[in-house]
């Protein structure tokens, strides 16, 4: 199995310290967040993971370089704006074989276990946790497995998905996971589960700094 990584957003709302730096190269524990991220992956014995870039992502690519611990590193550049989270997937399509990929954001760090990640007949499916501060009504809900529209539980930013999920979008068109995910969710065709351990958006400075505090 494949992953890839969503590293193409702004940051705005880590600024100023984005001005120069990309989001995912601000450290917890004087280890950069992608780095984190790469961490899980390894975890799951994931080789192959690719990484979309935008605001600054030249300075995530030479951070990186093309290997990190044996994860082979591929990159795809975005204009500036990028494509949202479906549009950069949709633009890597073909690099997961037409088999089952694993996302994860960027910006998130946790324990959650990738390995855990399964397909069977759904579309996707979605790491949601507890609602936090920054988010108190939350993205989705679950009934039983099933996830639903209803809010109450907030997506983690990990998921394993169908590329079949993605066949529909327009290659550089800029639309979100949620877009994608609705139409499907109605359906009753994705599923998810709810993670209890540790997990956190670094969305902010005093999140950042506060994390690294602890």
């Amino acid at each position: 199995m494949k992953g890839m990584i969503l590293a193409a957003g702004r940051g705005q709302r880590m600024m100023p310290l984005t001005q120069n730096t990309p989001k995912p190269l601000l450290k917890i524990n004087n280890k950069t967040l992608i780095e984190h991220t790469l961490d899980a992956f390894k975890k799951a014995n994931i080789t192959e993971v690719i990484i979309n870039l935008s605001y600054l992502g030249e300075k995530i690519q030479q951070h990186l370089g093309d290997n990190y611990q044996g994860i082979h590193l591929t990159y795809s550049f975005e204009k500036e704006g990028g494509l949202e989270t479906a549009g950069g997937i949709a633009k890597v399509l073909d690099f997961f074989e037409n088999q089952p990929f694993i996302v994860m954001n960027a910006d998130i760090f946790c324990d959650y276990p990738l390995v855990n990640l399964k397909l069977n007949q759904e579309l996707a499916h979605l790491v949601l946790v507890k609602n936090p501060p920054h988010n108190p009504k939350g993205d989705f809900n679950l009934n039983k497995e099933i996830l639903t529209l209803e809010k109450k539980l907030t997506f983690s930013g990990i998921g394993i998905y169908n590329p079949l999920l993605f066949k529909k979008v327009i290659k550089d068109k800029k639309i979100s996971l949620y877009q994608v995910l609705k139409p499907e969710i109605e359906q009753n065709l994705i599923t998810g589960e709810i993670f209890n351990g540790n997990w956190q958006d670094i969305g902010t400075p005093e999140r950042l700094q506060k994390i690294n505090d602890e």
